[in-house]
């Protein structure tokens, strides 16, 4: 794979796909007319979405691949690094939504960027679309383009911002629509976290890690932290970091009543750092204290 190319802004991808630049900070990529080319490793200093439409080679992200076929969309949030893995010189093909953080800034858009997690999405979690979903998609881009090719006035920002709320607010609709139709692919996963969580508080990890994190429920289940808890959350209504105390709850109510133990201990047991947070935590979701608690067998 050839260095690293870095677009720092909109207008230098622009030029690298032999696309106009109509407005400096937002653009919809026809990238057919792009040179063809071999794979790159990309940085990209702006948001981008990628919608693919012809086999090019597996987009890496990081260290891992995409489960990026033909029919879907990537996201990327500026600062990270992508691209094809393809040896071979091939014709890209497809549309991109490219805009940079200064466009949305004041915007509604602006304030919400970070509700939509699936911009920090890892390998093997892309948004496999339907033929019906990718016209609405590209009816979206139809409409964004449209705005860049009229003259900038007043009205262009708030327009322009939110036509991508809304292509956005789209693609949430198809990743909660993805998360039911591709079950088979999720299916053991919440089952897979229970074991997970149950080894866990039966071996020496609560010692040498502490509390166990989402982060690292995820990592363990090959999967990104945001994908991990959406997922979750999808699945039970409840969040990941709800789900892990919840089940801390469980054990600690069970171990309370071994009276051969002391709170301390039992605190220590389960990960905590000091026996006064356990003390705290147990307080907040039971009312009482673990020695209150106790107390009532």
């Amino acid at each position: 794979m050839d260095n690293l190319l870095q677009f720092n802004t909109v207008n230098d991808y622009n030029v690298f796909n032999n696309n106009p630049t109509l407005h400096p900070l937002v653009s919809i990529l026809d990238i057919s007319k792009a040179d063809p080319r071999r794979g790159h490793r990309m940085y990209f200093g702006f948001y981008v979405v990628f919608l693919k439409q012809v086999k090019c080679g597996d987009l890496t992200y990081g260290r891992d691949t995409y489960d990026y076929q033909e029919g879907t969309l990537v996201f990327m949030s500026p600062g990270q690094i992508a691209g094809s893995n393809s040896p071979d010189l091939y014709q890209p093909k497809g549309n991109v939504l490219a805009f940079h953080p200064d466009l949305i800034h004041g915007t509604s858009l602006g304030r919400h960027i970070h509700d939509y997690s699936f911009f920090s999405y890892e390998s093997r979690e892309a948004l496999h679309i339907s033929e019906r979903e990718r016209q609405i998609v590209l009816d979206c881009f139809t409409k964004i383009q449209y705005e860049l090719e009229q003259s900038i006035d007043k009205h262009s920002k708030k327009l322009i911002a939110s036509n991508i709320e809304l292509f956005l607010d789209y693609c949430q609709r198809f990743y909660d629509r993805q998360f039911i139709t591709r079950e088979h692919v999720h299916k053991g996963i919440l089952e897979r976290f229970e074991a997970l969580l149950n080894d866990y508080f039966t071996s020496d990890k609560t010692q040498t890690i502490g509390l166990p994190s989402v982060a690292w429920c995820a990592q363990e289940l090959n999967l990104s932290p945001n994908y991990f808890g959406d997922l979750v959350k999808k699945e039970t209504g409840r969040s990941a970091q709800e789900y892990i105390q919840t089940k801390i709850l469980s054990i600690a109510k069970e171990r309370i009543f071994d009276l051969s133990k002391s709170v301390s201990q039992v605190a220590t047991e389960l990960g905590f750092k000091y026996p006064a947070h356990f003390t705290r935590f147990f307080k907040q979701r039971v009312g009482h204290t673990p020695n209150e608690y106790r107390g009532m067998q």
